[in-house]
């Protein structure tokens, strides 16, 4: 299992979209916006090695060092099949 995370998303957006754009939009949908499209690359070129598998984004999960920290709040947001 592969764990990644995103920690600039707002920075990203905010590059590619406009300063304006980024302050008019939360983080969480700035983070939203970016695993989407870090999903879908990831499938395209996981799909041409001739890779199967499963990514999903989800919500509540942390990772302080070697520790995986789960919230109360966890939440498997989607889940997409390649």
């Amino acid at each position: 299992m592969i764990l990644l995370k995103i920690t600039n998303a707002s920075d990203v957006v905010a590059s590619k979209a406009g300063k304006l754009f980024e302050k008019m939009t939360p983080e969480m949908i700035d983070q939203k916006l970016v695993e989407s499209q870090v999903i879908q690359q990831m499938i395209e070129q996981l799909q041409i090695e001739g890779l199967k598998g499963q990514i999903s984004s989800v919500k509540g999960l942390d990772l302080k060092e070697d520790n995986l920290i789960t919230k109360s709040s966890f939440k498997v947001r989607s889940t997409k099949t390649f």
